[in-house]
């Protein structure tokens, strides 16, 4: 099996000639394609909504695509809720899933009429303080604790996890919040990342409908939603099977018909907060080989680096490498792939299998649509690349444009400093 390009070597070059490397690369056709088949996979339920996760890719041309298929955003900070009330996502279209919240951040999500979902039991008192009384539709973060598998061996420890309440918590807050004043109820839960397997939302589901039905018993509440966040994965490596969204979307169903609907919540609406499944197969790194060095191993060095894309380096996370013109190739050289950070895990790829690399070919890094630009840095003085949309018509437009030294300079408070720095000359 081998994964290939979105795009072809050709029309990369024709992008490179107005846009040098590095840069990321989106693909308009495939993300249109995959958002009409989550909607799909879920029309089945009457008040289905995505909301898209914004820390995946917070770029407002790729989530407006989106916004074109009923998706709302999932924000996590105040400048993800300040961009998605610019965009013009209202109300209930957009959720607050944070943690460690500052106050203010609660203050002004109340203010745009986000749902909350509250992370921790604490934070009840913290809400009702900062706003002056609890708002009348809330929803909370539930932990299980423990390890979460199911049955291909997918397997993750909540219960090492920062994020949610317990059980209990979970009971005895949502009667303080009642009594507070809230009358509409959700649920939320996160249980295990990046899952490749079509049984993890109907799992997950199953789980979440069982506890349902008890708050509903215990509590007397009014549970409205239901929200299974995210956690489907897409295909890093090329020998893996992708997740089928319209699978999912029925295994759902069908725990839905078997739990909710004989317990009399056959309105209550699922909603998912899918980052890496919206966008991360539709995204890659474009970068350019630029020096080869042959020491203990043979190293390739490309222009881009880790402030590029992080995940290899802090995960260790395998990224599909094509080196383009030479899809067909013989993988018969073995490289580090690395960046030029000062710091010895900037590789993309480590004794990986490629063809033979020129300087000046052409690198496509697949899967890098979501949690690529987004957590990038400046470390080393290094500036944040351009951000290309492809669009459906085979023409391409800058969505965001790569950083300069005057953008990296910007936040100082030099007084003179900035005249002695030849900004033009770089």
């Amino acid at each position: 099996m081998s994964k290939r390009p979105f795009v072809t070597k050709e029309k990369l070059e024709e992008i490179i000639k107005d846009y040098p490397t590095p840069f990321h690369l989106y693909d308009e056709k495939g993300i249109r394609e995959n958002a009409k088949a989550v909607k799909e996979a879920f029309a089945w339920n009457k008040g289905f909504r995505e909301y898209f996760a914004v820390k995946a890719t917070p770029n407002p041309f790729l989530i407006n695509i989106l916004k074109e298929y009923g998706c709302g955003t999932d924000c996590s900070s105040m400048t993800e809720l300040m961009l998605s009330e610019a965009m013009g996502f209202k109300g209930e279209e957009i959720m607050f899933s944070s943690n460690d919240t500052p106050p203010e951040e609660f203050a002004y999500a109340n203010k745009i009429g986000a749902t909350i979902n509250l992370d921790d039991f604490t934070h009840i008192q913290c809400l009702e303080e900062t706003l002056g009384s609890i708002p009348e539709t809330i929803s909370c973060r539930y932990n299980p604790g423990g390890l979460f598998s199911i049955s291909n061996s997918i397997m993750d420890n909540p219960g090492d996890a920062k994020y949610g309440f317990t059980k209990e918590q979970l009971f005895e807050g949502f009667k303080i919040l009642k009594e507070k004043g809230a009358k509409r109820f959700g649920i939320h839960s996160f249980l295990a990342s990046n899952t490749v397997t079509n049984d993890y939302y109907p799992t997950l589901a199953a789980q979440l409908f069982e506890l349902v039905v008890e708050l509903k018993k215990e509590t007397g509440c009014d549970i409205k939603f239901i929200n299974l966040s995210g956690g489907v994965g897409i295909p890093y490596r090329p020998d893996q099977e992708g997740n089928d969204i319209r699978v999912i979307g029925e295994g759902v169903r069908k725990v839905y018909e078997e739990i909710l609907i004989p317990a009399g919540l056959g309105d209550v609406a699922i909603y998912t907060e899918m980052g890496r499944f919206m966008m991360g197969p539709y995204g890659a790194l474009v970068t350019t080989a630029i020096h080869e060095k042959h020491t203990y191993k043979e190293y390739i060095g490309v222009d881009a680096c880790a402030v590029n894309l992080m995940r290899p380096a802090m995960y260790g996370a395998y990224h599909h490498i094509t080196v383009m013109g030479k899809e067909d190739a013989k993988e018969d050289c073995t490289y580090d792939v690395t960046g030029s950070l000062c710091e010895n895990n900037d590789k993309f790829a480590i004794d990986r299998k490629l063809p033979k690399i020129d300087m000046g070919d052409i690198l496509f890094i697949h899967d890098a649509g979501a949690h690529g630009f987004a957590m990038g840095y400046n470390y080393n003085g290094k500036l944040k690349s351009a951000e290309i949309l492809l669009k459906e018509d085979g023409s391409y437009k800058l969505i965001r444009r790569a950083e300069t030294p005057k953008d990296y300079f910007a936040t100082f408070d030099c007084f003179d400093i900035f005249d002695k720095i030849p900004f033009d000359e770089v």
